[in-house]
């Protein structure tokens, strides 16, 4: 496990959050990028999900940078409204632009769950913002049980490249029912994964089989990244 950098995030309200930055290894795979992964609503960004993952892919090249959203930073339980989660994430990106080569040379956001959903919502608001792409893993398509109410209205105004990362037995969303979503433009990639749940695990405990999923994942996402970063 790396020992990140611990970067404070000003936000407008004046409030302060924290961010992680892991620096991609030399000669990665997908470097000269850099890709923002938020955390899922339960979940802060020093859950074993994220600090794998963040761990992983720098190790592939990328600059990666996690945050917490306020509410998780305050060790609130309740996420806040999506406003207040989208100008965070603002904040972040700003921020990131600022202090990373790699971010203003490339960048891509992204996140789990919530955390990708509200990086798609900032995306389609913003048509201005600097974006290279977006990865989602595990994005909440509908409430679990709840499948007509889809969460996927905004997604023609993102116009941007989007890896969606997605469980066959996600009960948010499977990836056949992201299969509407190949006519946006540009189409976006659909990497699923054969019985993992919201969280990609299986439902069978098999460490190594685990481990096969999750490298395999993030290889995926630094090999697209790689082909989109100029």
């Amino acid at each position: 496990m790396k020992n990140p950098s611990e970067v404070g995030i000003a936000l407008e309200t004046g409030a302060t959050t924290t961010a992680l930055v892991y620096p991609g290894a030399g000669g990665g795979a997908a470097g000269r990028a850099a890709l923002v992964l938020a955390h899922g609503a339960g979940a802060g960004q020093r859950s074993t999900f994220m600090v794998d993952f963040a761990d992983a892919l720098s190790d592939l090249g990328l600059d990666i940078v996690t945050f917490n959203f306020l509410y998780t930073e305050q060790r609130r339980k309740i996420p806040d409204r999506a406003p207040a989660l989208e100008a965070c994430y603002r904040a972040v990106i700003a921020a990131v632009r600022d202090r990373l080569d790699n971010a203003r040379r490339a960048l891509f956001i992204g996140g789990k769950s919530m955390g990708g959903r509200i990086a798609t919502q900032v995306a389609a608001a913003e048509a201005s913002l600097p974006i290279a792409g977006l990865v989602l893993l595990g994005y909440p398509l509908h409430p679990p049980g709840k499948p007509a109410e889809r969460r996927d209205k905004h997604l023609p105004s993102v116009s941007r490249p989007m890896l969606f990362v997605q469980g066959t037995r996600d009960a948010f969303g499977t990836p056949d029912e992201l299969t509407p979503l190949q006519t946006l433009d540009p189409a976006p990639m659909l990497y699923p994964v054969a019985q993992g749940d919201h969280s990609f695990k299986l439902s069978r405990r098999d460490p190594a089989a685990q481990a096969a999923i999750y490298s395999g994942i993030q290889r995926a996402i630094a090999d697209w990244v790689r082909a989109l970063a100029p």
